[in-house]
């Protein structure tokens, strides 16, 4: 039985002649068809983008820590006893009195020999903003 075509013709009943419309090579001085290694690509994808989200969480975590440590002074201070409305934009100076009981005042801590915890002054947003500190742990 003969062969009408050689092997090497890319032939097909329904479409004919179709070598130039088939995704692959048909000729045998083609190249060859490798697979990509997408493995390295993934691993070093992965790797990047767990650097990227590592990167943003520990942003994250400081500003959270530094939400916690501005939150815990504005209570330190609105806790404190003071009989004054406090203007914004002035500096105040937060101190332990010697019955234990934090208070605000004017008075700077190189006029005065107490206890000086802090320097603060309020903003618009009647936040307390830390100027100064002397070192705190809170509980």
């Amino acid at each position: 039985m003969k062969k009408e075509r050689p092997d090497n013709i890319v032939y097909s009943e329904e479409q004919g002649y179709n070598a130039n419309l088939l995704p692959y090579a048909t000729s045998v001085g083609a190249p060859a068809i490798r697979i990509d290694d997408v493995v390295s690509w993934k691993s070093r994808g992965i790797s990047n983008v767990n650097k990227e989200f590592e990167s943003k969480f520990n942003e994250l975590k400081l500003q959270y820590q530094n939400l916690i440590e501005e939150f815990e002074w504005n209570e330190l201070v609105y806790n404190s006893k003071f009989s004054f409305e406090p203007v914004v934009g002035e500096i105040y100076h937060l101190y332990r009195g010697d019955d234990g009981i934090n208070f605000l005042s004017l008075i700077g801590p190189n006029e005065w020999n107490k206890e000086h915890i802090g320097t603060f002054k309020l903003n618009s947003d009647k936040k307390w903003i830390l100027l100064n500190k002397k070192e705190i742990i809170f509980s």
